[in-house]
């Protein structure tokens, strides 16, 4: 069978699809945010995470009664997390999801048509 062609199945182009400058757009939109808050909150655990062996007398400074820096930047670790993870559903929503909502309108059109 060294000079049989198959002829692909008619179907979706997904790599048309990922090169579509709508896709694009999509992948440009979503690294807008990931990158600037990942390198943001890592930078933040970092700190946190050098303060506590670095800086022991100030983390062991009371804020009030047994409350110390470190505890409350510590819960402020979890609480960094969740404003993120909101953040980036109010983001998804508002300038990620139309665009997806087009590019599966799209695919699911092309399937049909198939």
């Amino acid at each position: 069978m060294s000079g049989s062609h198959t002829v692909p199945a008619p179907g979706i182009d997904y790599v048309e699809v990922e090169e579509s400058p709508r896709f694009q757009e999509l992948k440009r939109r979503h690294r807008s945010f990931v990158w600037p808050m990942t390198a943001l909150f890592l930078i933040w655990y970092f700190v946190y995470v050098l303060l506590s062996s670095f800086a022991p007398g100030l983390m062991a400074a009371r804020v009030s009664g047994d409350i110390t820096i470190g505890l409350v930047l510590g819960l402020g670790q979890f609480v960094t997390t969740f404003a993120i993870t909101m953040g980036y559903v109010a983001f998804a929503n508002r300038r990620l999801d139309p665009i997806s909502a087009e590019i599966r309108d799209d695919l699911e059109a092309q399937e049909h048509a198939a």
